[in-house]
């Protein structure tokens, strides 16, 4: 397998970080990723810290692998923090300038602290914060976007700049993709879209359909699913821009947010999950630049698979 200063500091065998895809990146996608030998991440928005706990101590039943959780900072709950920070191995940070006081919460708590940055400065900050290890997020990204352009650019600049180990984030679905970063210096990357289009995922079934549809050139950097949450740049696929547009009244459909059901408003933040109901076609449909790798379902742990050999097998040819 391929060892980095990512794998070694985490405890992975595969240089791999799952993407903390809100509603679809459940307990049972992180402990799938996690067994294959990647970081399987968690993301749960909005849920009581004590939901939380009770997700994450199932997910330490689940899976010896090892596993992490994303916070994004305008969402930021302490107590789900703390509670995340004594249960896995990883707490990741996104969306917010990084900020030394969350990162000593996570290391009190036991685990190792990451922040997912867009540029150079974001990613001298988080080092200088005490950040174990950083993401550094290109454009091509699929979801909220930090990154301005595009990856192989920034990750160069971020390289030069930090001593931590750097991830590669954005339009990362293949083995070629994988090698293409590895052999750029980075330690790992971070892949989301791929992972949608698993048997683990908690997406909608809808949506994935329109992953595996979709091309490359689908996709679109906008800001137009911002209730709830103003101004953030986001990566969707550009069909549901056009069915949200068209669609009567203010509310695409109902879903499940922990233990409570919720409207969903036209044009608001929340991808589609399993359980959400209506107008799937015309909610935030998150993917980057990738999706056009995306051709099939399969069970993540093939992913993680496919990409860590297909990977070796290139660099190993690239040096003989």
């Amino acid at each position: 397998m391929l060892s980095t200063a990512f794998t070694k500091l985490v405890g992975c065998t595969a240089p791999i970080q799952q993407a903390g895809m809100g509603g679809a990146a459940t307990p049972a996608l992180a402990a799938a990723v996690a067994d294959a030998g990647a970081l399987g991440m968690v993301n749960l928005v909005m849920v009581p810290a004590d939901e939380v706990a009770a997700a994450l101590e199932e997910l330490r039943r689940r899976t010896s692998g090892t596993v992490g959780f994303n916070v994004l900072m305008p969402f930021l709950d302490p107590a789900v923090v703390e509670a995340a920070a004594s249960r896995v191995h990883v707490v990741e940070f996104f969306y917010g300038n990084p900020d030394p006081a969350w990162v000593d919460r996570v290391h009190d708590g036991g685990a190792l602290a990451a922040w997912q940055v867009g540029s150079v400065p974001e990613a001298k900050a988080a080092a200088d914060a005490g950040c174990d290890f950083v993401i550094a997020q290109g454009a091509e990204a699929g979801g909220d976007v930090r990154g301005q352009i595009s990856l192989l650019p920034l990750l160069d600049g971020v390289l030069e700049a930090v001593e931590v180990p750097v991830l590669a984030a954005g339009g990362i679905a293949t083995a070629r993709g994988l090698a293409a970063v590895l052999a750029a210096g980075a330690a790992g990357a971070r892949v989301g879209t791929r992972f949608l289009a698993t048997s683990e995922s908690n997406a909608h079934p809808a949506y994935i359909d329109a992953l595996i549809r979709a091309g490359s050139g689908d996709t679109v950097l906008t800001t137009a699913f911002s209730v709830m949450w103003p101004d953030a740049p986001h990566r969707v696929l550009r069909s549901c821009i056009e069915a949200a547009e068209a669609l009567p009244g203010d509310t695409a459909g109902e879903m499940a947010i922990g233990a409570l059901t919720m409207p969903v408003p036209k044009f608001s933040v929340p991808s589609p999950t399993r359980d959400t109901t209506g107008t799937i076609e015309a909610m935030a449909l998150y993917a980057g630049q990738s999706v056009g790798a995306t051709s099939t379902v399969m069970p993540a742990g093939e992913v993680v698979r496919e990409l860590t050999g297909g990977a070796e097998r290139l660099l190993r040819s690239a040096l003989s």
